[in-house]
């Protein structure tokens, strides 16, 4: 009777323990930051800021006539010599192939694959308020 008593209360001390449990998350990821600005070269549309290992990642696309004429990354993890050298080369390429696909299919940095990911998710956001695909 004992073990019997001692295992349901285990069990329910660990069923409340689990329910009660609440995964962390990173509230830079998960804020909705998308904007939207219109000037005389189009509307930008601003993508929700990407959290990642290295840091955080933004997008801002400028879209006229249902094109996207300009792409630039205010946020990028810049912290260290690193960081700067790595993306000096793979924002201009991941801007300049997301200005040719007109989309969010386009391949991954080599040796920038954080940032990059970081990037394409934000990117889509970018890409989602402007209604484009």
């Amino acid at each position: 009777m004992r073990r019997i008593t001692l295992w349901m209360l285990s069990t329910v001390a660990a069923l409340v323990l689990l329910f009660s449990y609440r995964t962390s998350t990173n509230s830079a990821a998960t804020a909705a930051t998308t904007s939207v600005v219109t000037t005389g070269d189009g509307t930008s549309y601003t993508g929700d800021t990407a959290s990642t290992r290295w840091g955080d990642v933004q997008v801002r696309i400028t879209v006229a006539d249902g094109k996207i004429t300009a792409v630039t990354v205010p946020v990028y993890p810049s912290e260290n010599g690193r960081d700067r050298e790595i993306n000096a080369t793979a924002i201009p390429q991941l801007v300049q192939e997301t200005l040719a696909a007109q989309s969010a299919k386009i391949d991954t940095v080599s040796g920038a694959t954080v940032t990059s990911d970081g990037y394409l998710e934000s990117l889509q956001s970018a890409l989602d308020a402007a209604h484009l695909s």
